[in-house]
């Protein structure tokens, strides 16, 4: 003999243990969050190392483009004319008869910290140039992501 009575409260039982309580809804939360704040703090490490990457390809980018410039014509930019010489035709003397440029492919950007690169001519050694990127903190020197970048 079935008893009719004690089915529509199993399913009762049933119905009621089939959701989240509170308390399991938060402790998958709090997982939620651990695993975003791990991943958010490794993603923070590896963004400052992709700046870096970024400031050296474009010094690099500068380096080969002022030599294609001096191939054409003659000599560096001077440091008043800058490295805007390599997308704009000087203006200021001496002004390049044989310039065939623009030379890198858009207006000169700041470094990836939002810094404009530093140009000088001659550069140390007796280099013809250099280009430095002072880093995060826009200052000679420094360690890490402060650290400068040069094109020698």
């Amino acid at each position: 003999m079935i008893d009719h009575a004690k089915k529509p409260r199993a399913r009762e039982d049933r119905e009621r243990e089939a959701g989240w309580t509170f308390i399991e809804t938060l402790v998958v939360l709090g997982i939620v969050l651990i695993l975003t704040g791990t991943v958010g703090f490794m993603a923070v490490r590896y963004l400052e190392k992709a700046r870096s990457v970024s400031a050296r390809s474009q010094v690099e980018t500068f380096s080969l483009a002022l030599q294609s410039y001096y191939l054409d014509c003659g000599s560096f930019p001077t440091e008043e004319q800058g490295l805007e010489a390599l997308w704009e035709k000087p203006s200021l003397s001496p002004v390049p008869d044989d310039w065939f440029g623009p030379y890198i492919q858009k207006a000169l950007p700041l470094d990836p910290w939002g810094n404009p690169y530093v140009y000088e001519v001659p550069g140390p050694s007796g280099l013809p140039f250099s280009i430095v990127s002072y880093g995060r903190d826009g200052n000679p020197g420094g360690e890490g992501a402060d650290a400068d970048l040069t094109s020698y």
